[in-house]
């Protein structure tokens, strides 16, 4: 049990080389007041007066003392390669001679009743205590400025005796309410932070100190650390300054709990006075007077109060306090030795061989670059879509959405259908429906597939170019390190997809290119749906009256029309066009009946004719005689009303080219769909897989830039640097805790 508290001198010493404050090991942190003694106690408990004194705030900045009890015979305290021990008066200017021949003589053991060092200074040693306190005036000043103001970063202090006992005591700020000379207005909350922050490590003991000479139930003390700790299972109290109480009254009741209870106890002590000190009163002579002013005044309780018992109670309780800490501990420490294993792995070793190390960071980021695209990586995107599955949503989610929602008759009015019926008739009334028209109009609605299938491109160009940022965390590190070369890999990547981008574009355009090159009317699917415009005409057909003089007298049946088409059918074969044939069935037909007003039910844009006057000139409706002095616009005006009634004529024949533009509107649009996709792939994500190992090889590996290119970024060799020393000393401190675990310690 003795032992467990060097052990947790020497996990301090492993974590203070490095600034590791992760770990919080066990420690007595003590708290209290100004004035209200901490320093007399503590100095009590190291049996020398070390601590800066005077008026006002004087601890400003925590001090981390490790008492060692160290025996003229220990080996392990007294024993060192390099021991440097001056007797000079502190001045650095001394004399070179003199310095050689105390280092020569002072190498080997350390006899000395009791010595001091501190962290910032080294292997350098303190015998005189005196020096000790004006190195922490020195150290505090240095880091808290001269104006009274706290610093958090603490002061750590050895000291071995061979009269002390094994404790490990954080001294801390006193608390304060009012601030004073230069100490900002805050410095009421800046120590109470301070000190919140060391007493709520669960792993601490909670030293309270309160003077006698107050109220026990106003102690600022006591108040934080059952902020901290309301159970109470690790706080002790010291009631300081026992001999300053009013005459009459005593600290009994306080001094038993029966005015404030505390768990681990309440101990009394006797300070040495102001004018002890002014009197250079040794702590010696302290502690004997104190055991006598006990013996007086609290007979019944003095074995059970003093300094002497306050340390031994101290060493008991850390022990204990260790004993159960360290399980905990260990597994603390097993668990933050594999994350800065893993932390230093990521940093990657030293680059010894450059253009081995070029080489396997390029096929490395290749394969991860590939391997994001395939969906083959092993750290998978669990956040958003990324890489293949990206490509893949826009092929059939972005892009096929978008083609679904263009509706074959977008932009097409009846009244357009209608003139570029006329126009493709010429100066003689059609007999037929002209095929011509239906080309026309068809192709117009096939170039409204072109922009969103560039739009596609663009954004899986956009996507094989975030693949970079997506190559898993090892390949990214690796950039991270690398700086220049990530940047040169990403050129390489974007100059690659830049050459892809053209071909793929005019791969893209030709497949639409090649849809309006020819309109394959005999497709099979077409061929079926042009089939079944007999059915729109059978229901066409009540309403349409034949005007020829052969058939004035009663309107045509529809089974004469639908026996009419199965008999040009058969006779035709497959020589004539279906518009042709569709337009020979009506070929005597003329209507002078009209239906009402046709407006547009469909997403449609207005439409852009009327038909129903005869175009004017010169603003007169009749023809006029036309001479040359008075030119004529022969094109009909564009009529202001957005829409006229049209004759059953006219309206079967836009039904017939709309039903024709729907069917063969979406042939070509599944056709779109199913070949952009592959032409991306082809041309452009297979091509960037293909070659993109080779292109990198090319432009980096084989250049004489690779000394350059593995230039590590000077943040990432410090923080491996960091994570190398954190790892040392996490794995010295679980071989510490392991030789302890051996011994059947808990």
């Amino acid at each position: 049990m003795e032992a467990l508290i060097p052990v947790i001198n020497k996990l301090q010493d492993v974590f203070n080389t490095v600034g590791a404050d992760a770990i919080q090991l066990p420690q007595i942190i003590v708290l209290g007041t100004q004035s209200s003694g901490k320093s007399s106690v503590i100095e009590s408990l190291v049996g020398r007066s070390f601590l800066p004194r005077g008026p006002g705030i004087v601890t400003r900045r925590p001090l981390i003392l490790q008492l060692v009890y160290s025996p003229k015979d220990s080996k392990e305290h007294r024993s060192a390669e390099e021991v440097y021990k001056r007797q000079d008066d502190g001045n650095d200017s001394w004399n070179p001679l003199v310095q050689l021949t105390q280092n020569i003589f002072s190498k080997g053991t350390v006899n000395l009743e009791e010595w001091g060092k501190f962290l910032h200074t080294k292997d350098k040693i303190y015998s005189d205590f005196e020096e000790i306190r004006k190195e922490i005036e020195r150290e505090t000043d240095r880091m808290a400025g001269s104006n009274k103001g706290i610093c958090p970063e603490a002061i750590n202090l050895k000291i071995y005796s061979t009269r002390v006992v094994n404790l490990t005591l954080v001294d801390l700020p006193g608390i304060t309410k009012v601030p004073i000379g230069d100490q900002p207005e805050d410095i009421e909350n800046q120590i109470r932070n301070l000190i919140v922050k060391y007493i709520a490590n669960p792993n601490s003991i909670i030293l309270a100190v309160t003077a006698a000479n107050t109220d026990m139930a106003t102690s600022e003390a006591i108040k934080l650390a059952k902020d901290v700790d309301p159970d109470g299972r690790r706080t002790l109290a010291v009631v300081t300054k026992l001999d300053l109480m009013d005459a009459g009254t005593d600290a009994i009741d306080i001094l038993c709990g029966r005015v404030i209870p505390v768990k681990l106890g309440i101990i009394g002590v006797v300070n040495r006075s102001q004018q002890d000190i002014i009197d250079k009163k040794s702590i010696t002579d302290a502690l004997k007077d104190e055991a006598t002013y006990l013996q007086r005044k609290y007979p019944t309780i003095a074995s059970r109060n003093g300094t002497p018992y306050l340390a031994k109670t101290l060493n008991r309780l850390l022990m204990h306090h260790i004993r159960d800490c360290l399980p905990e501990l260990k597994v603390r420490v097993n668990v933050m030795i594999s994350q800065f294993q893993s932390l230093l792995n990521s940093y990657g070793e030293d680059v010894s061989d450059k253009s081995q190390t070029l080489l396997q960071i390029i096929t490395k980021f290749a394969s991860a670059y590939c391997s994001t695209i395939e969906g083959t990586a092993r750290n998978i995107e669990t956040t958003e879509l990324c890489g293949g599955a990206r490509i893949c949503y826009i092929f059939h989610e972005t892009f096929g959405r978008t083609l679904d929602s263009i509706h074959p008759l977008v932009g097409l009015s009846r009244m357009d259908i209608l003139t570029a019926i006329r126009n493709a008739t010429g100066p003689r009334p059609a007999l037929f429906v002209p095929e011509v028209s239906f080309e026309l109009l068809v192709k117009r609605q096939i170039r409204r597939l072109e922009d969103p299938s560039q739009r596609c491109v663009e954004l899986v160009h956009e996507e094989m170019q975030r693949i970079v940022q997506h190559c898993g965390t090892e390949v990214q590190q690796e950039m991270q390190r690398f700086p220049r070369l990530h940047q040169r890999i990403v050129d390489v990547v974007t100059q690659l997809l830049r050459t892809r981008l053209p071909a793929t574009n005019s791969m893209v355009e030709n497949l639409v290119a090649i849809e309006l090159a020819y309109i394959n009317t005999k497709h099979p699917d077409f061929h079926r749906e042009a089939a079944l415009v007999s059915g729109l005409l059978k229901s066409t057909d009540g309403i349409v009256e034949d005007h020829s003089p052969m058939f004035r007298q009663k309107p045509r049946p529809a089974s004469t029309v639908a026996t009419v088409i199965k008999l040009l059918l058969r006779q035709m074969g497959e020589r004539g066009s279906v518009l042709v044939l569709l337009a020979k069935i009506f070929e005597t037909s003329h209507s002078d009946k009209h239906v009402p007003a046709i407006t547009d039910g469909q997403d449609r844009s207005p439409p852009q004719n009327n038909f129903d006057s005869a175009p004017q000139v010169n603003g007169s409706p009749e023809n006029k005689a036309l001479t040359p002095q008075k030119p004529v616009n022969l094109l009909p005006e564009v009529p202001s009303q957005t829409s006229r009634k049209l004759s059953d004529r006219e309206q079967h024949d836009c039904d017939v080219i709309e039903r024709l533009i729907k069917s063969y509107f979406y042939i070509v649009r599944k056709s779109i769909k199913d070949s952009v996709p592959k032409a991306v792939m082809h041309f452009l994500v297979n091509y960037v897989k293909d070659n993109l190992q080779s292109e990198l090889v090319t432009h980096l590996y084989k250049s004489d830039q690779a000394e350059s290119l593995l230039n590590e970024s000077e943040h990432i060799a410090q923080r491996r640097r960091e994570a190398a020393d954190m790892l040392k000393a996490l794995q010295r401190a679980g071989q510490i805790i392991s030789e302890i675990r051996e011994t059947h310690m808990w």
